[in-house]
């Protein structure tokens, strides 16, 4: 269930950077199952530089949106479900939107979550500010990367932005053995070319400490939003990919020694 009772601060424009303490987002979820582990508190933070042609979000782009709120009063609704979360095996997972660009506001709510015993899972496109996220990671307990395609011309007609910083964000994980799942969102006619899931799961299965791949299977759901935020959807005529599409992904990757989910 979505919602949430925090209370919206009066300033229009909020950097994170100055102060950890308070950051911008867009909603929180109380009692999500599928962005990590267990139930999870899913915070969706404000901001996002990619503009994926699937995106479900599209209303986080912006990151003078959303409502500015404190660490404090994020830890004070977390604490409402820790009997939720101890009993699942969840804990808490900031989304967005790209938490990254608001990384001492994020690192700050995962150090407080971890100290008190509240596992934390960062989902991210692993696009930011490389040398200002690394420290995040120090009270990330799971990433959950997203790799949008693998070949580059395809990921630049998803995103709008590089591979690159994705691939090496990605290798700094796999360095200090940080606990990944990879997110691939499956597309037909745009993701799902056999030799892009190939080329995603070949990668994925360099890496050292990827536990899993959850294969996404593209919706409609979001089409609402961006018709009502006056956005042009490209994908509009798309269809959610068949059971027969998704399986042959799952094969592939599970040809390179992947789990796939």
């Amino acid at each position: 269930m979505k919602g949430s009772n925090l209370n919206s601060h009066s300033a229009s424009h909020l950097d994170s950077h100055l102060d950890p303490q308070r950051g911008r987002i867009h909603s929180i979820e109380t009692c999500g199952t599928v962005d990590g582990p267990g139930i999870r508190f899913v915070i969706f933070t404000q901001g996002c530089r990619l503009r994926c042609q699937y995106c479900h979000n599209p209303d986080t782009r912006d990151p003078h949106g959303g409502k500015a709120v404190t660490v404090d009063e994020l830890i004070q609704e977390i604490r409402k479900y820790r009997t939720y979360m101890k009993y699942s095996g969840g804990g808490v997972t900031v989304s967005g939107g790209e938490p990254l660009l608001q990384p001492e506001f994020v690192r700050e709510i995962f150090r407080q979550c971890q100290a008190e015993g509240i596992h934390t899972a960062l989902d991210t496109s692993g696009y930011p500010d490389f040398e200002r996220s690394k420290p995040v990671l120090d009270h990330t307990d799971l990433v959950l990367l997203d790799i949008k395609s693998f070949d580059p011309k395809t990921y630049h007609q998803v995103t709008q932005v590089s591979i690159e910083p994705t691939l090496h964000f990605a290798k700094y994980l796999s360095e200090i053995h940080k606990p990944v799942w990879i997110r691939f969102v499956l597309v037909p006619g745009l993701t799902d070319a056999p030799d892009n899931i190939a080329g995603v799961a070949q990668f994925a299965s360099s890496l050292s400490s990827v536990e899993r791949v959850d294969i996404l299977p593209f919706h409609q759901m979001a089409a609402y939003k961006w018709e009502m935020m006056g956005y042009h959807y490209l994908l509009k005529d798309t269809p959610t990919p068949t059971a027969e599409q998704v399986q042959q992904a799952v094969d592939i990757f599970g040809q390179y020694g992947l789990s796939v989910s």
